[in-house]
């Protein structure tokens, strides 16, 4: 499925890190489910509903996530960025308030070998604030 996103769809946003489903930089939503992009077989995927980094801004706004990511400064090389992007896209829809440990928990499979996470927790906290403040 990576290389299909990537390759035939010209879908670059989902990026490829390890090949083995340890890293999670090619993370999408798959019919509702996150998975590792590059462990699923793209018939596999055929006719189903799948989200990636490209469907999170609404044109040239950007997500509140990719916002604060970049206000909080929560990525360097960029690899991992977009698969904790739809990790986190994911999460909050399900946990609009989720805790420090339910964020630690819901992306215990995504891996940065750049930053520490500590950025990244902040600025998932604060966009689920800000999502929070908006549908009121």
């Amino acid at each position: 499925l990576l290389e299909a996103l990537r390759d035939a769809a010209g879908m670059t946003g989902t990026k490829e890190g390890c090949l083995t489903g340890d890293c999670g930089a090619c993370s999408v939503v798959l019919n509702g489910r996150i998975v590792d992009s590059c462990l699923v077989m793209a018939p596999e995927a055929e006719g189903g509903t799948i989200q990636t980094v490209e469907g999170m801004a609404d044109g040239q706004n950007l997500h509140p996530l990719q916002k604060q990511f970049l206000q909080h400064a929560a990525l360097q090389c960029g690899i991992c960025t977009p698969g904790f992007l739809v990790a986190a896209k994911a999460l909050l829809e399900r946990h609009p308030d989720p805790t420090e440990d339910d964020i630690k928990y819901w992306l215990a499979g995504n891996l940065c070998r750049c930053t520490g996470y500590e950025k990244i927790l902040h600025a998932i906290q604060d966009a689920a604030a800000e999502l929070r403040a908006s549908s009121k």
